[in-house]
This record gives C-alpha cells, structure tokens and sequence, in this order.
C-alpha cells in the first residue's frame, strides 16, 4: 500500500513538472529563438515599439524582387565613359624631341640615319622630363610650355618658333615615359605597378593584365576602383561575364585587385554549425542547408529556417510589410523565412541565392525543448524514485 501511494504521489509529481514545462523551456539551453519568437519580434510593431527587423516569407513576389537587385559593378557606378582621344602631356613625362631640316647648313646638321632621305639633317634633343611649369627647352626655341597639351600641338609650336632661324624645321615629339596619364594597380598579383595608358584606351581587365594579372581563385578575387574620391567593389567575375562590367580605364584610376573569400555562417539545428565558403560564385539557399549536413531529425523544426541579413533600402521598400522606421538606415535588417515542410519550399530554395556574409539559421522544433526538459527532469528525479522504490520493498 505504502509503495502504491508513493508512486502515486511521483505520477502527481510528474504531471504537475510536465504542465509547467512549456514554461520552464524558456531557461534550457539551446542553440537560438524558437521559430515564434522570430516570427513575432519580426512582425508585431505597435507605436511605442519599432521592429529590430524586417520579417518576409519567401515566395514568388519576394524572389521576383530579388532577382532586380542588381549585382554589383562598375559601370552601373562610374558608367562606361570611353577615355577622351586627346590624352594630353603632363608634368613628370619624359619627352623625346627630333628636329629635321630640310638641307644642310643650318641650325642641327647631324646626318640622318634613315637613307631613304640623305639630303636632310636633323638632331635629337636629349629626353627631358616636363618640369613643374609644364615646359621643356628646346634649343633656338626657347622654353614651350607643354603640360595639357598634345604631341601634334607640341610639335606645331616647336616648328613656328623655329621659322626663319633652322631650313624648314619639321618636328616629331615623342612621349618616352608616360606618368600623368597612368593608372595604379596593386594588391594580389600586381605588385604596385604602375600602368601607362595608350591612345587605344585600355579597360580595366587590361590594366590588370599588364601589372601581371591576379593569383587568387576566380570566385574569390575582387577588384575596387577608386575614380575621384569615389569607390566601387566588384568581383571580378562579373567583368569577364559581362563586356559592359569591363569599363575603360582612366588617368588617375587606383584599381586594387583583392582576395575575399565569399562565407556564409550556420547555426542552429543543422548538421553542422560553422563560417562555410562558397568556394563557387553562387551558392543557393538548397545548397547552402546540404552543405550545413542538413536538418537534424530529431532536432530541427522545418517550417523554422530563416536567413539573415542586411538590404540595401532599395531592395527593402519593394516589400509592403516592411516597416517604414527600418528604411531610414543605409541598409535594413530582414529574416527570410522558408517553410521546409512545404513541397515548394524546395523549388523556392534552389532560386533564393545566398549572399556574402549571409546567417543561416534553422530553430528547434517545438517539442525538442519539451524533450530536453523532461530529460533534464529524469536525470534529477531518477535517483530518488528507485530510492522510493527500494525503500518500500524493503518495508
């Protein structure tokens, strides 16, 4: 009888634990919030309260407006302006200046090599660097100003100033060293060069190659060109897929070719928690959760998979639910949410694209919290009811 009451009173007991569990499940460890507490923090606002984030479900409409988001590039930030053809002299170039004359006897009489006109002299001035005043010498001509000003130009001037002193001077102005006109590449691979631009105009792909290109994986290579104290990234993939992302390059340009790994993290109730690398140049949400080893069984709730991560604004105000406190910031917070337990839910994950720095989060279902409790309570309790039992037996 003793041993049936004390059974009894533990039956009690237990039930008494287990209608307080749901409670309790707010003080077990855990890997993150429930799938609730996201979808309310995310979606309730009243007047007192803002949203810390934006909360979208992902279908059709929310796939459609990311797939606008345009990917990042140059020319959609600088535009694909063509260098000028007039790519003017500058100070720090080194100029090589030939003067001809027409027979012998004048100014410069040194015989010309080129036997195709024996009758002629000229003289090769030696290569002289453009000086802070923009100016060269040139002998019985002076000093001529040259800075921001073509070859041709340069050459026209020379032959006026030397009418009537050399027997009708002709002239050939040679850029030797080109500096003004130069683009500086640096990071991965490209040393610190520094790359002179030619009449034909080079792109950006072009002025990489000749500082002697990148080492990095493909996927991981980005490029950053700064163009009056303005700065765009890019990677570089993006310009070999698409000619129109390649734009010129211009005098001044700073182009940095970079390794940066793309990585997205996991947490939660997946196979693996850890920062995965998308080794490849698009990851998709399907791949990223077989990556992660999947949904635990025992542990994962399907309809609680979400992805974190920051908007620009542009992106964000296309959603209706999103509220309009969070677009006051340059980027805006928002949980995607997919429901696992919904056949679609698979097509809809191998459209949605991960991004860099992306959080993969998979919560725990429901019951798993109401198990761990009911562990928890076992390994206290467990003792004392064979104690109980032992004990009657005993009597």
């Amino acid at each position: 009888m003793e041993t049936w009451l004390m059974l009894k009173r533990i039956c009690k007991a237990s039930f008494f634990i287990a209608a307080l569990s749901l409670e309790a499940c707010s003080v077990l460890p855990g890997s993150g919030p429930s799938r609730e507490i996201i979808t309310q923090t995310g979606t309730w606002e009243s007047e007192d309260t803002e949203r810390p984030f934006a909360f979208i479900e992902v279908d059709a409409f929310t796939l459609n407006i990311l797939a606008r988001r345009p990917a990042p590039g140059l020319r959609g930030y600088f535009g694909d302006r063509r260098p000028p053809a007039r790519q003017p002299i500058g100070v720090g170039d080194t100029l090589q200046i030939t003067i001809w004359e027409a027979a012998a006897g004048g100014l410069f009489s040194t015989p010309v090599v080129d036997r195709l006109s024996p009758g002629s002299r000229s003289a090769a001035i030696p290569d002289q660097v453009v000086g802070r005043d923009g100016s060269v010498s040139v002998p019985y001509a002076g000093r001529i100003e040259v800075a921001g000003r073509t070859q041709q130009e340069v050459e026209s001037t020379i032959v006026d100033r030397l009418r009537g002193k050399a027997i009708e001077p002709q002239v050939l102005v040679n850029v030797t060293r080109n500096v003004s006109n130069t683009v500086t590449v640096s990071g991965d691979g490209a040393n610190g060069a520094l790359v002179p631009l030619t009449q034909r105009g080079e792109r950006i792909m072009d002025v990489i190659a000749l500082a002697g290109g990148f080492h990095s994986p493909l996927p991981e290579t980005f490029v950053s060109l700064t163009r009056d104290g303005r700065t765009a990234r890019a990677p570089i993939q993006s310009l070999l897929d698409n000619p129109g992302e390649n734009i010129f390059a211009r005098p001044g340009d700073m182009v940095t070719v970079e390794r940066a790994p793309l990585t997205f993290t996991v947490v939660g109730a997946t196979g693996a928690n850890a920062v995965i690398p998308f080794q490849q140049r698009r990851v998709t949400l399907e791949e990223a959760v077989a990556r992660a080893g999947g949904l635990q069984d025992m542990r994962a709730d399907p309809d609680g998979v979400f992805v974190l991560r920051y908007e620009p604004v542009a992106v964000a105000r296309e959603y209706p639910s999103v509220s309009p406190r969070l677009l006051d910031g340059g980027s805006v917070p928002i949980a995607y949410h997919l429901n696992m337990r919904d056949p679609k839910a698979l097509f809809l994950a191998r459209r949605f694209a991960m991004r860099d720095k992306d959080i993969l989060f998979v919560s725990n279902a429901p019951l798993t919290e109401i198990s761990k409790f009911f562990q928890m309570f076992l390994m206290v309790a467990q003792p004392g009811m064979q104690a109980g039992v032992i004990a009657a037996t005993v009597k």
